[in-house]
């Protein structure tokens, strides 16, 4: 089967098709014929050694597919039917053996394209809204990226929650979407001279001086001073990616400065170390999508050899929504 190699850490160069045996599912293992892999930015920076990797290895973690054969002790699932993950190491590829136990069965009503733009991305937003700062009705929800596929989602997520979404984008267009999505208020940062003065001023412009009760950062280095600056008293930045790199070392005196603030820098593994969890938050995902409620944007599909172009265009922010990769 062909699949993708990062052969060494660096750019999206160092990703390479290889052929490569298919494999063998073990005890408690499925093998599945992937549909569609899911492109996060984890990936970037596994192949960039930014979360350290042996190399080569094969990349990608998300997508969905067709069960063709189960390991022994998997009972719940069988050939056939149709599954989405979240964390199955080397799922740029045609197959993939995926942990029975940290698999998604996906409804009828969802196909699998839209089944693996959810797991990391949905997962991702419905802890951010859900659990590390249970957004209420009447928050005021600053989010960076908010084209993105983690942006849209979350958008759509805290506005069914009662929040008004303040979105940052970089262009007319996703200003449209993340609009589109639900955003009360889109601020475009490719028009500020000065981000971490002049986006503070704006927010606090919008919410009678008082700033904003969250702030979702998954930018990083480029967007955190601003979003700090952007919080109201005892308000919290959740800090949830690095896209434009990582934030420099941090003084916690600046939170006691800035009005008793909170940070938090949490990750997925976190908010679904239990299958229950896992399942009640996919669960609810999938079944907001069957319903109508929840719209899943896939912004571009690649072919699977050429997963560079697609890191390309995640790391030059060329994206909305969820890139994906078809075999």
């Amino acid at each position: 089967m062909r699949a993708i190699h990062a052969t060494a850490a660096g750019g999206p160069e160092v990703l390479s098709v290889v052929d490569v045996p298919a494999p063998e599912p073990g005890p408690g293992e499925l093998l599945v014929d992937v549909a569609a892999a899911g492109v996060n930015f984890i990936d970037t920076y596994k192949r960039s050694n930014v979360y350290p990797m042996p190399f080569p290895h094969t990349a990608g973690e998300e997508g969905a597919g067709t069960v063709r054969a189960v390991g022994e002790g998997v009972t719940e699932l069988a050939p056939g039917d149709r599954v989405a993950w979240a964390s199955a190491p080397g799922s740029y590829a045609e197959q993939v053996l995926v942990r029975a136990d940290v698999a998604l069965p996906v409804p009828a009503g969802v196909d699998l394209e839209t089944a693996a733009a959810l797991p990391l991305q949905g997962m991702t937003a419905h802890y951010l809204v859900a659990s590390t700062f249970p957004v209420q009705p009447g928050h005021t929800v600053l989010l960076t990226a908010a084209a993105g596929g983690v942006g849209l989602l979350l958008t759509q997520l805290a506005t069914a929650r009662g929040a008004r979404v303040i979105g940052l984008v970089g262009s007319a267009e996703k200003e449209a979407l993340a609009r589109e999505a639900g955003a009360a208020e889109v601020i475009r940062y490719t028009e500020l001279d000065d981000l971490t003065t002049e986006l503070p001023a704006l927010v606090r412009d919008l919410t009678d001086g008082v700033g904003g009760d969250v702030a979702y950062d998954g930018v990083g280095k480029d967007t955190f001073d601003a979003s700090l600056a952007s919080l109201r008293r005892r308000g919290m930045l959740v800090l949830f990616g690095g896209a434009s790199g990582q934030v420099p070392p941090f003084d916690p005196q600046r939170l006691n400065a800035a009005g008793s603030l909170f940070l938090t820098r949490p990750k997925m593994a976190d908010y679904t170390a239990e299958k229950a969890e896992t399942r009640w938050r996919a669960g609810e995902l999938f079944d907001a999508v069957a319903a109508g409620t929840l719209d899943v944007r896939v912004g571009a599909r690649y072919p699977l050899a050429e997963a560079a172009r697609a890191h390309e265009a995640l790391e030059g922010r060329a994206t909305t929504g969820k890139v994906l990769l078809v075999p």
